[in-house]
């Protein structure tokens, strides 16, 4: 009964275009890790203030397509468009990341393989020490992504593009690999996907 309550309160939140997604299984591609899977493509500083501008830029493979949604910072269903992270990583200038051009490889390779809906977690700059278990990343990441399995969804895959914060000390460098794997291990486990295929 409480499932079926959390699915009308959904539903009513959603955008009107967005609301037949109910009545789809939800293919989940969770999107994390740090700057260039957030989105820096056609992202230039401005030398004199420092201050990044997207040129605007959408590449063929990026378009927005039908049968991609995204999953907003305040848990609603959106048609999917660059750039993705825009309200996620909403301190930084977000442009083109991996994330829409996957899904519509995806949806090319297999036209029936149905919704695709895309959870946008990634930060610029981060380390993959905020990526633990119990830290603020870590959790919402989970939270995101069991919200998109609440709404019809199963987990098809994680994109993962992150380490290059952790180049700047040894220390972090010699650690990476298992901080990286204890990540990997809680995440699946916290998910209940203990397949769930990570590309990296």
């Amino acid at each position: 009964m409480l499932s079926f309550i959390a699915l009308a309160l959904l539903a009513h939140a959603l955008p009107i275009e967005c609301q037949n997604l109910l009545k789809h299984k939800l293919n989940i591609i969770i999107l994390a890790g740090q700057s260039n899977m957030a989105g820096r493509g056609g992202v230039a500083n401005e030398t004199s203030t420092g201050i990044g501008t997207w040129d605007g830029v959408v590449p063929p493979q990026c378009q927005p397509n039908p049968s991609i949604f995204r999953l907003s910072a305040d848990l609603a269903w959106v048609k999917a468009r660059e750039p993705i992270h825009a309200d996620i990583d909403a301190r930084k200038t977000d442009g083109v990341g991996p994330g829409m051009s996957f899904a519509n490889a995806v949806l090319t390779k297999d036209p029936n393989f149905g919704v695709v809906g895309l959870v946008p977690c990634a930060v610029g700059g981060t380390t993959i020490s905020q990526w633990q278990k119990g830290e603020f990343l870590y959790e919402q990441l989970v939270k995101r992504a069991e919200m998109a399995q609440q709404s019809g969804g199963v987990y098809r895959a994680m994109l993962w593009y992150q380490g290059e914060a952790d180049t700047v000390n040894e220390e972090d460098v010699e650690l990476y690999k298992g901080r990286l794997k204890t990540f990997f291990d809680d995440l699946r486990s916290d998910l209940h996907a203990p397949l769930l295929p990570i590309f990296q």
